[in-house]
């Protein structure tokens, strides 16, 4: 009789995918501390929290990096590797985001008399910015990807830095630059550190660095939203939201923040560094293969 199933799909097979019920467990549980971090009281127990999800993220690695299925790829985070230090950027560059639909709107209706619409429009204006810088650069090539991967996180920096400073004394039309800048910068380097992690995937993992980008972005926003809260409690909102504790964390939540992208710029330069010098690499090997067999 003919077969009709490939034999690697025999019962008992050990090479047959299972759902990751216990990993997919500790992302959620992970996602959901950070986010319960970010609006209960008490900063001992938003660091008790922060650290739970920390630890579960580490166990959820630590378990899927020895799994014949992983979430992940196998250098997930490593900086030796373009994927590693591209998942540490978008990771990061999440992280930045997040807290500007979280807090800004409330700021803009306590500090300047918005309505919640006019407030909620001009946050959109980083999400636009976004979508216009992702249609800008889409087609460029050769060397602009290694440059605007850099000055995304520089882009946002700057502006984080600029909502910092102009929140509370205004003007408010002066933040709809600062503002539209943020989604600038990560619209514009965005892409081009998705498809750092998806090539420089070791061989057959290019589907798992793809489906880690959206695992690792939700995680960012997470911990962002938690750390916000932190600032925000501590700068004195948990007590109440007095004019001046609003002043105090509309200052303290986005310079905060400005660490997030700096860093991410650093792992930017060195993912430039470490994929320059694989593509050397190959390169060489490539001549010199085909210099085999010449006289």
């Amino acid at each position: 009789m003919q077969q009709v199933f490939p034999a690697g799909n025999a019962e008992g097979d050990p090479t047959e995918r299972r759902l990751p019920v216990l990993r997919v467990a500790l992302i959620c549980a992970a996602i959901a501390l950070l986010s319960c971090a970010g609006v209960l009281p008490g900063p001992a127990v938003k660091d008790t929290l922060i650290a739970a999800a920390v630890g579960a993220f580490v166990i959820m690695l630590r378990i899927d990096r020895a799994a014949t299925a992983p979430l992940l790829p196998s250098d997930a985070f490593s900086l030796r590797s373009p994927a590693g230090a591209g998942l540490w950027m978008v990771l990061l560059l999440s992280v930045a985001y997040s807290p500007l639909a979280i807090y800004v709107p409330l700021f803009l209706q306590r500090l300047h008399g918005l309505e919640p619409l006019p407030a909620g429009y001009m946050v959109a204006a980083a999400p636009l910015a976004w979508t216009g810088a992702v249609l800008t650069v889409a087609s460029f090539a050769e060397e602009w990807p290694r440059r605007l991967i850099v000055a995304g996180p520089i882009a946002m920096s700057v502006s984080l830095h600029g909502v910092a400073a102009l929140i509370a004394p205004g003007p408010v039309a002066g933040l709809l630059p600062p503002i539209a800048l943020i989604g600038i910068g990560i619209g514009a380097s965005w892409a081009f550190i998705a498809q750092r992690v998806m090539s420089g995937a070791k061989d057959s993992e290019e589907t798992v660095a793809a489906a880690s980008l959206a695992t690792v972005q939700q995680a960012g926003i997470a911990l962002g939203a938690a750390i916000a809260g932190l600032v925000a409690n501590a700068s004195g909102i948990g007590a109440g939201l007095h004019l001046d504790s609003i002043r105090r964390a509309a200052f303290w939540v986005p310079l905060v923040f400005v660490a997030a992208p700096v860093v991410a710029c650093a792992l930017c330069i060195r993912s430039n560094s470490v994929t320059g010098r694989s593509g050397r690499t190959s390169a060489l090997a490539a001549n010199k293969g085909s210099n085999l067999g010449r006289p």
